[in-house]
């Protein structure tokens, strides 16, 4: 079984489907026991990250995620919170990923915040891109990105070099979207089943 963390701050409705669409059964839940019966677990989120750790402080979840021991994915602001510290809210996260979350700079008058779209990475390892080709292109959309670091397994360029794929043992995130990101992101969340 498949559990989605769902603590009020999550992409929950398009992760679900995409699942669906596998033919994969999916429990929707916060509760410690019901995660605790699951073969995998998805962190999705969408929003801001004040907000989502809040969410997480009110359903007793922060000190309880970094002691998963199956296989967690992390989406977008899920993986951000997966980290050290994010500049949005200036508020500390749950501390598995060894980095930083900081807002993307304006280095030019041209620059969009936030960056939103398709982009391509550059697979650094790892079996979330297993048949998946650096020049396949994955869905973004965030104004915030988290530094290069010993655990990141993809990288990815918009104004800045950052983060978009990182692993520490049983932990895996991506800054983009898979669920929203067609064929390749159908892979990389099968890929993500297999473990």
């Amino acid at each position: 079984m498949i559990a989605i963390i769902d603590y009020g701050a999550g992409n929950i409705t398009s992760v679900r489907n995409s699942l669906r669409r596998l033919n994969v059964e999916v429990l929707l839940t916060h509760k410690k026991e019901e995660l605790l019966q699951a073969d995998k677990i998805i962190f999705p989120g969408v929003g801001e990250a004040g907000y989502a750790m809040k969410q997480l402080i009110d359903k007793d979840l922060v000190d309880f995620i970094p002691q998963l021991k199956v296989p967690v994915l992390g989406v977008c602001l899920g993986m951000q919170l997966l980290c050290r510290h994010t500049e949005e809210g200036d508020v500390s996260c749950l501390n598995v990923f060894e980095t930083n979350v900081k807002a993307f700079p304006k280095l030019n008058i041209g620059d969009k915040i936030p960056h939103m779209g398709w982009n391509n990475h550059t697979a650094v390892n790892g079996s979330l891109f297993e048949g998946i080709g650096c020049d396949e292109d994955f869905y973004f959309v965030h104004g915030y990105y988290a530094e290069l670091n010993l655990q990141t397994v993809a990288t990815s360029d918009y104004i800045v070099p950052f983060a978009s794929a990182l692993r520490k043992n049983n932990f895996y995130a991506t800054q983009f979207h898979p669920e929203k990101s067609a064929d390749p992101g159908e892979r990389l969340i099968k890929n993500f089943l297999k473990l």
